[in-house]
């Protein structure tokens, strides 16, 4: 049995955390450079306020309907999403941090005798030690979880919980069977009967609209429309050998986790990624190269933190600055080291990448840049080679160095300790002039109380 926590309109809701003065007012939070809307409160919603609205074009809308827009506060919603997930980490250890505001657990270990009465109580203790407001669905597998959670987050009447794993009625959908996919793919099929049906289950699936599936999206609805799937109880319905001619092997897995099976279990620790990418758009357009040096060592060191954070190492990296897409003469500039020694130290891929645009820097109006590592080896399995270009020496002492630096930057706050070339200008990071205090991260901005 699974159950999948997921924040309600989670930057938003963490804006009000220290303002409780928020409450019921109609907020949204706005991506990077203060561009669009990437979180609303639901009273934003029910404005009329869409996902990605422009600010530009709706500043005059938010003035006229009182809706407050704040710049994305990073810090503070990581902050808050490590406090949810330590705090669900003592319900259960069995848990896949999905997302930022997302996670799965599995409690099937759990003495719990009411699911409903259960995730009922999960709900009120985040609310209570935390301050932010979940929705939180119940399920056998990961794909019901999901449209559980959906379900009680559409539905407020449900108190923000449904669950999935109630009493059976009597009858329930047939997988299908037959000799050929039983051989290739035995884990998506039902063990021996039909898979058990609640009338709970029943209603919630057929108020699914198959868009809303995980899985499936805009893109994948019409051709299932198009054979007669409009809902999750339609697709919990066809045949496995039809939905894998559909979707591939993902809609046969979608089949039979609608109807019970487990196929997707929970990811207790994330795949190591192939690729490390970090970008941003800068504040305004610039041609002067020590902001673009800046830029560049930025986003180099936020890279091969996440990569020494994986233990890897990586043979090559990719520098790009773009012009603005949006204006005439639009024009991309890339280029690429390879390192004879895999490393993740900043210095050495920051100075090479800084090194290959001075070498031949066209002076345009850069709008954005954008840093990406690949080519990675593990850092255990680094060895030497003949004819000797591996230096492992010069490796271990990197190693360290770097340990040190990420060391006292956990320790006492991110860019405790920052390169050089990273301080040579401000002018190109994003604006975020609707930011609100760092409340949890920074000591200058911690929230004060008056005794009175």
């Amino acid at each position: 049995m699974y159950a999948l926590i997921d924040c309600n309109n989670f930057f938003a809701s963490c804006e009000r955390l220290f303002r409780p003065e928020l409450e019921r007012k109609p907020i949204v939070v706005l991506s990077s450079n203060d561009g669009c809307a990437v979180s609303r409160s639901q009273e934003a919603k029910d404005l009329g306020i869409p996902m990605g609205a422009p600010h530009f074009k709706f500043r005059d809308f938010f003035k006229q309907n009182g809706v407050l827009a704040f710049s994305a506060n990073f810090g503070l919603y990581g902050d808050i999403s490590e406090r949810i997930t330590i705090l669900l980490t003592s319900i259960t250890p069995h848990l896949e941090v999905y997302s930022v505001d997302e996670s799965f657990l599995d409690i099937s270990e759990l003495n719990i005798d009411n699911s409903q009465n259960w995730g009922i109580m999960v709900r009120a203790n985040i609310l209570k030690n935390i301050g932010i407001p979940v929705s939180i669905g119940i399920a056998k597998n990961k794909t019901l979880a999901k449209v559980a959670n959906r379900w009680a987050k559409k539905h407020p009447d449900t108190g923000g919980v449904v669950s999935l794993t109630n009493t059976p009625d009597q009858s329930g959908p047939l997988l299908g069977n037959d000799q050929k996919h039983t051989k290739q793919y035995p884990s998506l099929l039902p063990s021996s009967h039909l898979a058990q049906e609640t009338p709970v289950l029943s209603t919630v699936l057929k108020g699914t609209a198959v868009q809303d599936i995980w899985g499936v999206g805009r893109k994948l609805a019409p051709k299932l429309k198009a054979d007669g799937v409009h809902t999750a109880y339609d697709l919990s319905r066809l045949s496995p050998q039809r939905a894998q001619q559909l979707l591939g092997i993902h809609g046969r897995q979608m089949v039979a986790e609608l109807n019970g099976t487990i196929c997707l279990p929970i990811q207790r620790t994330s795949k190591p990624q192939k690729m490390i990418t970090r970008g941003r758009q800068f504040g305004e357009d610039t041609r002067e190269f020590h902001v673009i040096e800046a830029a560049v060592a930025n986003l180099t060191a936020r890279a091969t933190a996440a990569l020494r954070r994986e233990h890897q190492l990586a043979y090559q990296a990719t520098v790009t600055l773009n012009t603005n897409y949006h204006k005439p003469g639009y024009q991309q500039v890339s280029k690429s080291a390879r390192f004879h020694t895999p490393t993740a130290d900043t210095g050495t891929i920051a100075s090479q990448l800084i090194q290959l645009l001075a070498s031949n820097y066209r002076n345009l109006d850069y709008h954005r840049a954008d840093v990406m590592l690949y080519d990675f080896v593990p850092e255990a399995n680094l060895q030497a080679d003949l004819l000797g270009t591996v230096n492992l020496s010069s490796n271990e002492l990197s190693t360290r160095k770097m340990s040190a630096l990420d060391t006292i930057n956990h320790r006492h706050g991110k860019g405790t300790i920052q390169f050089a070339a990273e301080m040579l200008s401000k002018n190109w990071q994003p604006r975020t002039r609707l930011i609100s205090p760092q409340y949890t991260t920074n000591w200058d901005e911690l929230p004060e109380a008056t005794l009175l």
